[in-house]
């Protein structure tokens, strides 16, 4: 498919003249849209100890909070793309806006890990739209090297969530214990509904619209999931996320039992981690029309392996201690964060009228292994350092394997 076919097509000079001068709080207002998946992860975690007491739960089942709600997190995606494909962007991100504010008002009153559990299922089903819809709304306006910087900026600000989402959770369980976390969540909602409210555009007109019934969607779905070059470019993307995110999901045993910091100290995880992710997706942006996708990628990689070995001789060495446990990490991370903006354009220009339903299945495919990751992976592999870093690694592997697969069929066509 052109890459730049469909980009901005349909959308009204009204809308494009609007968006034009305010293109900095539109990246400003996507990026925080996109932080509601990361908030949910990770502003809890500094509370686990103190809500296994309160819940009478156990490790594994607060655990399974998290895989719960990446597994709904994951279902949902299926059909936010869809919906706003039908609908709209604006509403659907609206409506999933409030459903992820009363799922948090739930968790708040949650008075058991059964409870808990809903609740949070409710809020992995919401908390999606805004990071899936919002690139489609970036693919409608934007086309090629404009798209991906724009992606960069977002992927950058978006960054700075998972970051400080664990500090702010580890300030509030210090000063006014667990259910402070999920009342800063609910706040957090209803702020980006009324920003979203005011200033967020509609992006798709009706005449751009697909229809919302079983038949087309069904032949959508098994367009878009069974196209190998998709599945190929997602796996890829899901495969380095997951090397990253095996350090995420694991954090408190991380933080708490290997490098043997307290609650409040999540900090030296994400921070150095996360401004990988800022630099990374940095550098995207700054080679965005100036060197291809695929160079891009491969300057990715020598970053991606580099780190990855790094952290496996250094823990096959030494025992964890600040700095050089996160310093791999924080490589790996901006390796990750510089591909990932060229292998998701690549993505999404395969099928320009369903940008949303590609976007939805492309965060479904990485979402459900951050579930296996959660919720299997992290209990077998936390123990030890030398065994997360050896999932790193392998996980990085399984990317590139994958990525080589998609060279060789685009050599080949």
């Amino acid at each position: 498919m052109d890459s730049g076919a469909g980009a901005g097509a349909l959308i009204p000079p009204t809308v494009t003249a609007h968006l034009k001068p305010h293109r900095f709080a539109l990246t400003v207002l996507l990026a925080g849209l996109a932080t509601l998946g990361p908030f949910s992860i990770d502003t809890y975690m500094p509370s686990f100890p103190d809500m296994g007491a309160s819940l009478h739960a156990t490790p594994i089942q607060l655990q399974q909070t998290l895989s719960v709600y990446l597994l709904a997190f994951a279902l949902m995606l299926l059909l936010h793309g869809a919906l706003s494909d039908a609908f709209g962007r604006r509403p659907v991100i609206l409506v999933s806006l409030v459903a992820f504010v009363l799922a948090c008002i739930g968790c708040v009153f949650s008075y058991d890990i059964n409870h808990l559990l809903f609740f949070r299922g409710m809020q992995g089903f919401s908390a999606g739209a805004g990071m899936v819809v919002g690139r489609a709304i970036i693919r409608d306006l934007y086309a090629g090297h404009e798209a991906q910087r724009l992606m960069s900026q977002v992927t950058m600000i978006f960054g700075i969530s998972p970051a400080i989402a664990p500090v702010i959770g580890g300030w509030l369980q210090t000063g006014f214990g667990w259910h402070s976390v999920f009342v800063f969540m609910t706040l957090l909602g209803a702020l980006l509904f009324a920003l979203g409210w005011r200033y967020l555009p509609e992006t798709l007109p009706p005449v751009g619209r697909q229809p919302f019934s079983p038949r087309p969607l069904a032949r959508n779905y098994r367009m878009v999931f069974t196209h190998p070059v998709f599945l190929l470019l997602s796996g890829a993307v899901a495969l380095h996320f997951a090397g990253f995110f095996l350090y995420i999901a694991s954090a408190p045993v991380f933080v708490i039992q290997h490098l043997k910091l307290g609650e409040s100290q999540f900090a030296w995880l994400f921070i150095p981690a996360i401004s990988g992710v800022i630099l990374g997706a940095f550098l995207s942006g700054r080679l965005a029309g100036h060197v291809s996708s695929h160079t891009t990628v491969k300057y990715a990689y020598l970053l991606l392996f580099t780190a990855a070995g790094a952290n496996l001789v250094y823990n096959l060495t030494s025992s964890p201690s600040l700095p050089w446990a996160v310093l791999p990490i924080t490589l790996y991370s901006t390796g990750m964060s510089l591909a990932m903006p060229s292998i998701t354009m690549l993505a999404l220009d395969l099928f320009p009228p369903n940008r949303g339903l590609v976007a939805s299945l492309q965060g479904f495919v990485q979402t459900m292994l951050n579930a296996l990751v959660a919720g299997v992976i992290s209990p077998m592999l936390s123990w030890s350092p030398i065994a997360l870093a050896s999932g790193m690694l392998l996980f990085l592997i399984l990317g590139r394997i994958v990525w080589m697969a998609y060279l060789h069929k685009q050599r080949a066509a």
